[in-house]
């Protein structure tokens, strides 16, 4: 398992707050995901205050 530490952006969006998080280019094309094949599915874990990002 590879580990990098990075932040999240926050911006204005709308009425509220939005935010991003980057994800580096090697783990997208590693997992097949391009501009032309871009779904993904994320997922919370509350307990394990863990996100899951998967390609769909």
């Amino acid at each position: 398992m590879e580990k990098r530490e990075t932040k999240v952006s926050f911006g204005k969006a709308g009425n509220g707050i939005g935010s991003k998080v980057t994800l580096p280019m090697p783990w997208l094309k590693k997992m097949e995901i391009s501009p032309e094949c871009r779904e993904i599915e994320m997922f919370f874990d509350e307990e394990k205050q863990q996100i899951i990002i998967q390609k769909k």
